[in-house]
């Protein structure tokens, strides 16, 4: 039976070269993620958390699509591109950058891959970037070639990532270092192997150079986990949060500048080159910020979903922000979320009210990230 028939799917969103495949393991739930499904849900979402931090799921992340930088000036555009400073990123190294406008506000926070001297992946937050870089390319004056390759990413994630890794491309594997990538070919499938994800987890990103091989892979990879009880999932919530991970379109947009959610380490104000945004992040730097996001603990029950709108904040019945991301930690047994706040109530301890629509509770401003906050498991 052709199952994704009955989820009614349409045409004009495009479909990963996995999606048969996770329909196959039990995908019940699709959102759309940079004009593409993505598999939202494989039943009970702690089960899933469970499942990534005991052991290991795999994630079709294809929706994480590539924006390729080629050609003679390719790292001197990629360097207007992001206020992060490339200058010294080797051929095989990964970055984890932000790209702004002209006014300092984020419009993605994807990694960027070095693949050779002059070839550069893009691997994307949910927003049009391709758009956005080939149109700065037309009037860059500079020789390069800006496309989306047919490129796929799946996620592998969880302690027992790296054994199944092993079993896949060799103990050679081990050696990869953290936000480094090598190529391979996995009986005949063309994949480039990054340390790296969007887990707060040990874990590896697999991304396909052929899409025809999608199934293939997806079954590869199952197989390779079996004895390490590799689940299909999808990207954890709980756990994104617990590591204070950020959200395109929820913890920031284009209306958030660098500084509100802390990524300060990312600009380099003082490098000679120029990039986009520059004199405006100057100015914001300059003038200061008046809002910023923080951690917060939420009293009372367990909170039954995540939030699926911004919850308001306030203080002595003043509006002072937002969470943007809520949810119940099962391993901490707290309500834990991410806000945007005034700045002048960000400090550790200070006491908030949070509107969830259902009833008002008190929240707590609350150091993050929630769980490993030296990030050893990711790096180990």
């Amino acid at each position: 039976m052709d199952h994704p028939d009955t989820f009614g799917f349409g045409t004009q969103i495009r479909k990963s070269p996995y999606f048969q495949a996770t329909v196959n393991w039990g995908a019940k739930a699709f959102s759309v993620y940079n004009h593409m499904y993505i598999p939202r849900d494989f039943g009970d979402p702690e089960q899933n958390f469970w499942n990534l931090v005991n052991n290991a799921i795999l994630c079709d992340v294809a929706v994480e699509r590539q924006v390729q930088i080629t050609g003679p000036d390719a790292a001197k555009f990629m360097q207007i591109l992001t206020p992060r400073d490339l200058s010294h990123m080797a051929v095989g190294q990964c970055k984890y950058i932000v790209m702004i406008n002209a006014e300092g506000g984020i419009i993605n926070d994807p990694v960027l891959l070095k693949l050779e001297e002059n070839k550069f992946w893009i691997s994307l937050a949910d927003s049009d970037v391709l758009l956005w870089a080939q149109g700065v390319a037309i009037h860059s004056g500079l020789d390069v070639h800006v496309c989306e390759p047919d490129v796929s990413p799946l996620q592998l994630q969880g302690p027992r990532a790296l054994d199944i890794m092993k079993v896949l491309f060799g103990d050679d594997i081990s050696q990869l270092k953290y936000y480094w990538l090598r190529h391979y070919e996995l009986d005949g499938i063309p994949v480039v192997v990054s340390r790296t994800g969007w887990s707060s987890e040990l874990g590896y990103e697999i991304y396909l150079c052929d899409r025809r091989w999608g199934t293939v892979l997806w079954e590869k990879i199952m197989a390779a986990g079996a004895s390490f009880g590799l689940k299909a999932g999808h990207t954890s919530t709980i756990r994104r949060i617990e590591g204070a991970m950020l959200s395109y379109h929820a913890d920031m947009d284009i209306q958030t500048n660098p500084f509100e959610v802390g990524l300060d380490r990312l600009i380099a104000l003082d490098a000679p080159h120029d990039f986009i945004g520059k004199a405006a992040l100057k100015k914001i730097k300059r003038q200061g910020i008046s809002r910023k996001q923080v951690g917060l603990i939420i009293d009372g029950e367990r909170l039954s979903a995540p939030n699926t709108r911004f919850w308001p904040l306030q203080a002595e019945g003043t509006g002072v922000g937002k969470v943007t991301s809520a949810v119940f930690s099962p391993r901490l047994k707290q309500n834990i979320a991410l806000a945007m706040v005034s700045v002048n109530l960000a400090e550790t301890g200070t006491v908030l009210k949070v509107a969830t629509g259902k009833d008002t509770r008190t929240a707590k401003v609350v150091e993050k990230p929630f769980f490993d906050p030296n990030k050893r498991i990711t790096k180990s």
